[in-house]
């Protein structure tokens, strides 16, 4: 004879509520469903493809939808070195996100312009870009990538959502 626990039935449980708040069960929305926007420049780009190969499987964090248009992102993945000619091209991508948005600088060059102090390297894409994690290494591997992922969804997770939202001002309020 079989009992209720063969069946995963357990009244204990089976009524149980969970309570929450509305920004954290967004926020757990929005960090299980982060669609990356990848800025591929110079060899860092290798590595950021070898995340979303099979081996290192970029989807069990919910970021496998790679997104080649801005409006469709959440976080730019800036791979590689960033010239002063790519600077405004970087740049003007990042300006057509829709908030919220993040960045990643990954490598050396993205996040201090590497081994190339020359007139034509822009020396951190934190000059141009406010930047939310950086990623060490020349290159990275992609362990250190999916590192810094996990820390972005910590991120989010923390993020008061409903804290920074902007009231209407006074003529909307009336309308």
């Amino acid at each position: 004879m079989r009992s209720q626990a063969d069946y995963g039935y357990d009244s204990k449980i089976e009524g149980d509520v969970i309570h929450t708040r509305v920004d954290a069960a967004l926020n757990w929305f929005r960090k299980n469903s982060v669609w990356p926007m990848p800025m591929g420049l110079a060899c860092c780009a290798i590595e950021l493809m070898a995340t979303g190969a099979s081996r290192y499987d970029i989807s069990r964090f919910g970021m496998e939808v790679m997104r080649f248009s801005p409006r469709q992102s959440d976080v730019m993945i800036v791979a590689g070195t960033v010239t002063y000619k790519m600077a405004m091209a970087v740049k003007r991508i990042y300006d057509q996100m829709a908030e919220p948005k993040w960045v990643i600088a990954m490598g050396a060059c993205a996040s201090t312009g590497g081994m190339y102090r020359s007139y034509s390297v822009l020396q951190g894409v934190d000059n141009i870009l406010p930047v939310d994690i950086y990623v060490a290494g020349c290159p990275p591997r992609p362990e250190a990538l999916l590192d810094a992922l996990m820390k972005l969804q910590a991120k989010i997770q923390r993020e008061p959502l409903f804290a920074t939202l902007k009231r209407p001002g006074p003529a909307l309020a009336n309308a």
